[in-house]
């Protein structure tokens, strides 16, 4: 069986609702980043065994959020010894737009995770991009990369759209979906 770990920041709770969709989907293992910008003890070792890692953070003035973006500079150490080569990756973003930009933030988890010589998984979803489309459809931000999720910033974690929610829960399945197939 392979071992996938959701590696996340979350600064008002709304991420953390999309990784534990993601981690349902994947039968993975959350790992929260801390307000600053840090993994809990036994982190590291925990991406280390993990055979897919998918990354998550909100998207916050057109990337990452800092306290992802320390995570992702102290991998550096990791990326020294090459020590995610050839793991699966996967990615997602939210925020308060429809768009916010959320493709800045994909390209540099994508970019984070070839740096590491991983493997990169795209959402595999075809848009919901119709008239009818409705925000209870999966995949209607239309992502290909990784997933899109979009919460107002009125809104509290609990009205994020359903749409985006089957859709985490859908890419968490195929990432480990495929983690498996390569393992």
């Amino acid at each position: 069986m392979t071992k996938t770990v959701v590696v996340y920041y979350s600064g008002y709770g709304h991420t953390k609702r999309v990784a534990e969709y993601v981690r349902d989907g994947a039968d993975a293992t959350l790992l929260a980043i801390d307000a600053e910008g840090n993994l809990p003890e036994g982190g590291w070792e925990l991406l280390a065994a993990a055979d897919a890692i998918i990354f998550g953070t909100p998207t916050y003035m057109g990337n990452a959020a800092w306290q992802f973006k320390k995570f992702a500079d102290t991998s550096s150490k990791v990326w020294f010894t090459r020590g995610w080569q050839d793991k699966v990756f996967g990615g997602f973003t939210n925020s308060a737009s429809f768009n916010g930009d959320k493709a800045v933030t994909m390209i540099a988890l994508q970019t984070l995770a070839s740096q590491h010589g991983g493997i990169w998984v795209s959402l595999g979803l075809m848009p919901a991009n119709s008239k009818a489309a409705q925000r209870t459809d999966i995949n209607n931000l239309g992502g290909s990369v990784g997933l899109l999720v979009q919460s107002p910033a009125d809104a509290s974690a609990d009205e994020i759209p359903q749409g985006d929610l089957d859709t985490a829960k859908a890419y968490g399945k195929r990432v480990a979906s495929i983690a498996a197939r390569l393992a």
